[in-house]
This record gives C-alpha cells, sequence and structure tokens, in this order.
C-alpha cells in the first residue's frame, strides 16, 4: 500500500494507538529534536539550514529507529513528526534521505512541504522520481513537488506515474496543474497513441489525467475533454 501525505497520522493520533514504551519513546525522541531545534534557533537567531553539516545530532538516530519502538505501521508518522519538530534543516534531510532506507527515504519525501525549506529539496524529489520504486515515486509526486517542480518536470513526473503504475490519485493538486497544459495533453496523446498502434491497452488513469488537460471554458469549468485514441478495430487477420 502506497502512503501519502494525508495518512500521516497525528500526534494525538499515534498517543492513542502506542502502548506505555513506545508512547514514552515518542516523547523522548520529540523532546530530543525540540531540543535541537531550540539550540539552533538560539545559536543563530534563526534556524541555520547548514548547521553542523557533519555532526548528527540525537534525533537523527531516533528517525532510524522510529519503527523497531513504535511498529513499522507507524513509522512514516513518526519519523514526520520528528523532522517537523527539529525543524529540520537541509543538511539533516538530505543526510536522512541519503543515508536511509527506502522507508525513511519515503518518510523525508512526504514530510518536505511541511519543513521550511524553499526549492532547496528539489533534488531528493528528483533522485525520488528517478527510482523504480513506487513507493518512492508515490512520496515523491506530493504537495512539494506540486509547489516547486517546474512544468516540464512535473509533466515527466506524471508520465512516470503512468509508467510505473502508480495510481495518478497520488499526484498533489493534479486538477490544479494539469488544466489546460497542452504539452501535457501531446505528451500523454503520443503514448496513447503508441499503445494503441502497439495492441496495448491505454491505461484508465491516462484518459483521467488527459481529460484533465482539456481548458477551463469562460465560466471557469472544464471543457469537453481530450480523448485518447481508440483501440483499432479487429481485422480478420487478428
Amino acid at each position: 500500500m502506497l502512503t501519502s501525505p494525508d495518512s500521516l497520522k497525528s500526534r494525538k493520533e499515534l498517543d492513542a494507538e502506542l502502548g506505555g514504551a513506545a508512547r514514552a519513546w515518542l516523547d523522548e525522541a520529540l523532546a530530543e529534536a525540540a531540543h535541537d531545534a531550540a539550540r539552533t534557533t538560539a545559536a543563530s537567531g534563526t534556524p541555520d539550514p547548514e548547521a553542523s553539516p557533519y555532526a548528527s545530532p540525537s534525533w537523527e538516530l531516533r528517525f532510524a529507529a522510529a519503527g523497531r519502538h513504535c511498529g513499522q505501521e507507524n513509522a512514516d508518522s513518526v519519523r514526520s513528526l520528528l523532522l517537523v519538530e527539529a525543524r529540520a534543516p537541509l543538511s539533516s534531510v538530505t543526510r536522512l534521505y541519503e543515508q536511509g532506507t527506502a522507508a525513511e527515504r519515503r518518510a523525508v519525501l512526504l514530510t518536505l512541504h511541511r519543513l521550511d525549506l524553499g526549492a532547496t529539496a528539489l533534488p531528493l524529489i528528483e533522485d525520488a522520481l528517478r527510482a523504480n520504486d513506487t513507493r518512492l515515486v508515490a512520496a515523491a509526486v506530493g504537495p512539494y513537488a506540486a509547489d516547486h517542480l517546474d512544468p516540464h518536470a512535473w509533466r515527466h513526473a506524471v508520465l512516470k506515474c503512468l509508467f510505473t503504475e502508480v495510481p495518478v490519485a497520488a499526484v498533489a493538486r493534479l486538477d490544479d496543474r494539469a488544466r489546460g497544459d497542452a504539452e501535457l495533453a501531446r505528451m500523454l496523446s503520443d503514448v496513447a497513441a503508441e499503445r494503441t498502434a502497439a495492441g496495448r491497452p491505454v491505461p484508465e488513469d491516462l484518459r483521467t489525467v488527459l481529460a484533465l488537460t482539456a481548458p477551463a471554458d469562460e465560466g471557469g469549468h472544464p471543457a469537453g475533454p481530450t480523448t485518447a485514441p481508440a483501440a483499432p478495430a479487429p481485422t480478420e487477420e487478428s
């Protein structure tokens, strides 16, 4: 099952589900993250995105151990809370992503939009979109990508979802960004035509996105949907 930012649990929800030992561990972990954030702020007046690039604060070790202490089903949510509580700078986010397991990388990607990083973490999104791990691809097309990927990169992110069978429902603000995008419509139509010519089915998700690319009419309503090529009629030889 693919995890989305919307499926992350709040602290209150975690407290209701975790046992006493796990709650105590989470309390300590979040306290360490908050302490590190306060220390960094006190030292510079504002969080320094490049503070201590070679030193790993203790909460980062907790980040890796989240699944062991709170259960794998809660690991994404716990890791996300740690990143937010620590006000994780780019140096920490990059280190946790580059050195982490696939699950740890996913948690980083799911949380980027909740951190004050601007567009500086785009290399992590771009790396995830080059992967063949569908969990990373799905996490990479969340709100952060919707806010910061340029049109060319975003279109290719949508195509990546289609090619790897990641549901396009994972793409944040899909309606918004696809609306009236003639270039995306052309790319999708080309893919649909190639598949049709090869006798392969056109994925329903491709048809869904293609319909969204129709420009809005004067009243702000979507115009008639763009359609993918129909499958060729069978012949006597087929």
